[in-house]
This record gives structure tokens, sequence and C-alpha cells, in this order.
């Protein structure tokens, strides 16, 4: 079985779908995993460190042609026509863009949306609307804090802040 790991094209999205860790685990369950060329980089996995874990590094062509994909984002368009038949999509899907969710029915693609996943305790592994949302909260706050100075005292500290000042 061939997993095929493209890299992510939309703008700002600096994830990867698959640690070097994630592929080598896939790897010594006896799984043969293709890693597009430059798709860690964002994320700073170098394709060396994937190749480490027992991928093999290819072109966008290769690792959309798999048995499976794995996508943080659902394809571009352009990305869509690179899968084959009956090839099984899983990732971050957006279930409830109906044009993408015809988008892929016509490419005649299984569609694994994760986010659609049941948020129960079984399906927990499967949770990546929490994963993400524990990520976020803290990229929020250090933007908040940004903004907003006494929100760092409100939110990091229970000790009376103090300044210290250097020069003139």
């Amino acid at each position: 079985m061939l997993i095929g790991i493209p890299a992510e094209t939309r703008a700002n999205e600096a994830r990867v779908a698959a640690t070097p860790e994630t592929v080598k685990k896939l790897v010594t369950q006896g799984r043969r995993v293709s890693v597009q060329s430059g798709a860690g980089l964002p994320a700073s996995y170098i394709d060396d460190v994937f190749a480490q874990a027992g991928a093999d590094i290819v072109d966008a062509a290769t690792a959309f042609s798999a048995e499976i994909v794995l996508k943080v984002q659902s394809p571009a368009e352009s990305e869509l026509s690179m899968l084959k038949s009956g090839a099984v999509l899983i990732g971050m899907l957006d279930p409830f863009n109906t044009e993408n969710t015809a988008r892929l029915a016509a490419a005649n693609v299984t569609a694994f949306a994760l986010e659609a996943a049941p948020r129960t305790t079984r399906a927990q592994s499967l949770d990546v609307l929490s994963s993400q949302a524990n990520i976020d909260l803290p990229s929020a706050r250090l933007g908040k804090l940004r903004e907003i100075p006494s929100y760092a005292a409100q939110r990091s500290t229970r000790v009376r802040p103090a300044i210290f000042f250097c020069g003139r």
C-alpha cells in the first residue's frame, strides 16, 4: 500500500500531513510512504529527515498518485486532477463546502474529512479540531500580548509585573 504526502499549496499553510515520526510508524507497519520534495519545509522538516524515516522523496504527481493521500487541507483544483480515480483522500476537507464535496465526488475519490469525525472519547485520536485549538490558543494569546500589554499580566503571572529600564 502506497501512502502519498504532497506539499500543501494553500496560502499561509505551514503544516504537513505527516511528521517524520508518523512516517516511521507507517513504514514500520509495512506501508510505503512517498513524500513530495519540500512538503515538510514550511513545518521545519527537511527532505532528509523524511528519507531517514523511510519515505521516498518524490515529485507532486507521484505523491498524488498514491492509493492513500494525506493532506492537511483539501486539494486545489489543479491538484485534484493528479489524484487517481478510486484513491482515498484523508485530511481536513471542509465537508460543508458543497462545491468542494462535489469536486471530490466527481473525481471519484473516497474522502475522509477528519473534522467531521465524531468528537467522542473513542474517536479522540482522530479529533483534529481539539488538537488544532490547543495549538492555536497559545498563539492567539501571544498575539494578544503584542496588542494589549496588560493582557500579559492578566494571563501569564499572578505576581505584579515589574519594568526594568536600561539607558537614559
